[in-house]
């Protein structure tokens, strides 16, 4: 079974393949199916330029020493020559530049575009948004995840392959040239001469292996530094987000101390890990400072006997300058990128947690079997030895059956925790685990009312008919069903755009979520306690017009209040019991219907 490490854990914060592995066989699908003949495009024209831009760079290169011998020797022409062909150069390598930032960004962009398509995909199919939080394995801010850490886990990757193919193009373009240039070197140790050959080039590769050596060695920790820094952050973010979202909760018991306490703390693990990685970087540039310091020296100390045994003109010393210098850069190619690769695989790792809970959930519903909900031709809704359990398989509800006709009005009571919004959910389908069937009609519209009803962002005509936002209803008869379900005040402010779901009250927005019952009219209506927020005469009022304005709509309600039973045809009661509540007719003593 996979673990979901919480935004706080420090385990797994280590490099692992498996997580770049996974985020490889993820993301990769950019470059098949539907996107590939982008992808590649892209991918293909990236790198002409790359290849292109090291052309231009070894241009540079031998425009230097056709410089510096000109400027040796004096030469008025021929320098004139090298900076009118220096201007030319300009144009071209600021042109490539232009052309590898757009094609670059752009690649990143889409690839990111692919990527957030299919996290929202992975995480709304199978409605795996809702049911990893009822599962309890859903990783802190999956929508963090999908918005930020998909840019997170791409752009790098991009510009570190680009560093990477440059990197490569560069090593072997200016090792060539030392190899040519630098030639061999003679000296006498003790009476005995010593020729070493291509001695640019070996000391170029001894210089480039010992700092890079050095500098992996002391970057290192940086992976696991810069995962603890993120996850830290990511806490911080969500305790900020739970702040918020129960604001008027801690404003009204004045919490706001205990919430100060708790934030403080939270922000001061993650300074002490930034400080930690601020630290590690410190380090880092100790020696990245130091080999950036030394890089041009070291070619011109090497190749300064020769210049003096008159073996090299000025101008193939300030070329092979140039050429070790290039050749250090592809050396610390994955030098340069350490703290990037950190960053990248700390926000890989947090997508990929997000897919792995996705994967969990999956196998838990397939391994589990759950309860399997049909849809059939009959009109009536069906339980059929329904069994409902918690994801450890605990049972809450216990062989329950039963029988709703077509257009009937049924209330299901309980007292608080016997399972009554549970049942409503695996009804809904909603909720999966237990065993047993639930037969709904087949094309059949249901509508689910839960106690907090869900308004959209947008206009309160949006919010009224959501989510059926292309019915055809007049404002007339949005302004009639408002009127009836005491929200008049309202109704000339239809095309407002406002956040609704902060503007009206709790009661409001249970009186919204029965006016569009009214408008949609579905052939099933689900209550969940739908009217908790409102007094006695108000739910009197809207019940009432449940069974005036909805006569052919099946309703299945949910409550505590025994005097709903009036606004019903028949009555259900959860009653609790050894080894999960039973469903019991409360209407007559007399068995519930069971189906055959």
């Amino acid at each position: 079974m996979a673990v979901i490490v919480t935004p706080d854990d420090p385990r797994d914060l280590t490099y692992d393949r498996q997580v770049a592995r996974q985020f490889a066989r993820l993301t990769s699908g950019w470059w098949r199916g539907a996107t590939a003949r982008r992808a590649w495009l892209l991918t293909i024209a990236l790198a002409t330029l790359v290849i292109a831009n090291i052309g231009v760079n070894l241009g540079v290169n031998q425009w230097n020493r056709v410089f510096f011998d000109a400027l040796e020797r004096r030469d008025g022409a021929t320098l004139g020559l090298a900076v009118a062909a220096f201007a030319g150069l300009v144009v071209v390598i600021a042109g490539i530049g232009v052309l590898i930032v757009v094609t670059r960004e752009t690649l990143q962009v889409r690839w990111r575009e692919w990527l957030v398509h299919r996290l929202t995909g992975i995480w709304l199919t199978r409605q795996r948004y809702y049911r990893l939080g009822l599962a309890q394995i859903e990783p802190a801010n999956p929508e963090y995840r999908i918005a930020d850490e998909s840019r997170l886990s791409t752009e790098p990757v991009v510009d570190f392959a680009i560093d990477l193919l440059n990197a490569l193009l560069s090593f072997v373009a200016f090792i060539g040239i030392l190899w040519t240039v630098g030639g061999a070197i003679s000296f006498q140790v003790f009476g005995t001469w010593i020729t070493i050959p291509a001695y640019m080039t070996v000391a170029a590769l001894l210089y480039g292996l010992a700092m890079s050596a050095i500098t992996v060695y002391v970057g290192r920790p940086l992976v696991p530094g810069v995962a603890a820094k993120n996850e830290a952050e990511a806490r911080f973010r969500f305790e900020l987000t739970r702040l918020r979202e129960n604001a008027e909760s801690i404003a009204l018991i004045r919490g706001e101390p205990d919430e100060r306490g708790m934030l403080g703390r939270s922000y001061d693990r993650l300074v002490g890990r930034w400080l930690a990685v601020v630290r590690l970087h410190g380090r880092l540039t100790w020696i990245t400072n130091a080999s950036g310091a030394l890089i041009p020296v070291v070619p011109l100390l090497l190749a300064t006997p020769k210049y003096l045994s008159g073996e090299l003109t000025l101008g193939a010393v300030t070329q092979l300058a140039a050429a070790f210098f290039q050749v250090q850069v592809a050396f610390a190619w994955l030098v340069d990128r350490y703290k990037f690769i950190a960053m990248w695989y700390a926000s890989a790792r947090r997508v990929m947690a997000l897919v792995d809970a996705a994967d969990e959930l999956d196998r838990s519903l397939d391994e589990a079997g759950g309860i399997v909900r049909l849809e059939v031709a009959e009109r009536r809704l069906a339980l059929q030895h329904l069994t409902v359990a918690d994801r450890a398989g605990r049972v809450l509800i216990e062989d329950a059956s039963a029988v709703i006709e077509p257009g009937e009005k049924v209330l299901i009571l309980g007292e608080s925790g016997a399972g009554k919004s549970t049942l409503m959910r695996a009804i809904a389908g909603l909720w999966p685990w237990g065993s047993g069937r639930i037969l709904v009609p087949r094309d059949t519209a249901i509508a689910f009312v839960p106690p907090r009803p869900y308004l959209p962002l947008g206009t309160l005509r949006q919010a009224i008919l959501y989510p059926a936002l292309e019915l055809e209803v007049g404002d007339d008869e949005i302004g009639a069903i408002l009127d009836e379900c005491g929200l008049a005040a309202w109704s000339d402010r239809l095309d407002r755009v406002e956040r609704w779901d902060q503007i009206l009250s709790s009661g409001e927005r249970q009186r919204l979520a029965f006016a569009r019952l009214f408008l949609q009219k579905p052939q099933i209506a689900i209550l969940d306690e739908a009217t908790s927020a409102l007094d006695e005469g108000s739910q009197a009022v809207l019940m009432r017009l449940v069974k005036s304005e909805l006569p052919a709509t099946t309703v299945v309600s949910v409550g505590q209040r025994p005097e709903a039973e009036a606004f019903h045809d028949r009555c259900l009661r959860l009653v609790r019991a050894e080894g999960g509540a039973r469903l019991v007719d409360h209407t007559a003593a007399v068995p519930l219907r069971v189906s055959a």
